[in-house]
């Protein structure tokens, strides 16, 4: 009988598992070919389950309240607390309970494609989510501290579905609802992962809309942050309405100069 092409096999091996008779013909195949296909496919068998494993750790909050009687159990996390400019995001997110998406983790761990791929996900198959922002201008009357607390107050109360909890990422806030804050939460829960990237996603994307307004900044590419390309545009061109005047080196820039006061 005629062996099967590296063609045929490949599309085989894309159905069955490690326990499949047909793994061990494999073995006993002499070819080059199917010995890198066969390496190929365990390796990416064992990231999965890697990544599987992954997954279900940082389910641990979510099953902890689910165990408690609480089922709409929302994520929330920020994103832009250090940027020179731009606002700082929040967003919520609650997630149905067999909710699964391999490869999750904090915003700033991922791939922009990959943000912007789970991101879809997130918002299709989100029981309920909501995007907060609040402006430079505001930063600059509340203090970061408080802008941020008030974009992830204002991403809960917006749910479309009120929640039952709140797993929130560092942050302790006043709320209506039993809640508890983690730290490095979007790394150890799927839900402020969650709204880690469906924040950091709604966050680069109008840093974007606002670079093609002001492109001499590099906010398409630094979103804001102090980079070299940024703070030498700052020096030439001066602020925008978009930056944050209370933070460093600006605020040091804006302040008024012995000989401005008229001292000389």
């Amino acid at each position: 009988m005629k062996p099967l092409s590296i063609a045929q096999i490949t599309e085989r091996m894309a159905e069955i598992q490690e326990s499949d008779p047909f793994i061990l013909e494999l073995e006993k195949d002499d070819r080059k070919g199917v010995q890198t296909l066969l390496a190929r496919w365990r390796k990416q068998k064992e990231q999965a389950k890697q990544l599987k494993a992954k997954f279900e750790a940082m389910t641990y909050y979510e099953r902890k309240m689910q165990a408690q009687g609480f089922q709409l159990i929302a994520g929330v996390d920020e994103v832009g607390r250090g940027p020179l400019a731009g606002p700082v995001v929040a967003a919520a997110v609650i997630l149905p309970e067999n909710f699964f998406l391999a490869g999750i983790d904090d915003s700033k761990k991922l791939s922009e494609a990959k943000r912007n791929e789970y991101n879809e996900i997130i918002r299709r198959e989100a029981v309920a989510f909501s995007v907060a922002m609040v402006s430079a201008e505001e930063i600059d009357e509340l203090n970061i501290y408080q802008a941020t607390k008030k974009a992830m107050k204002t991403a809960i109360l917006t749910l479309s579905s009120g929640p039952d909890a709140l797993l929130i990422d560092a942050m302790r806030l006043e709320t209506p609802y039993p809640s508890e804050s983690i730290i490095k939460g979007d790394a150890n829960s799927v839900s402020i992962a969650a709204a880690s990237i469906v924040a950091k996603v709604a966050r680069d994307e109008l840093m974007k809309e606002i670079g093609l307004i002001y492109p001499e900044y590099g906010f398409r590419h630094n979103m804001g942050y102090g980079t070299k390309e940024h703070l030498l545009a700052l020096e030439k061109h001066g602020i925008t309405p978009y930056h944050r005047k209370t933070f460093s080196p600006i605020k040091e820039w804006l302040q008024p100069t012995l000989f401005d006061m008229g001292n000389f």
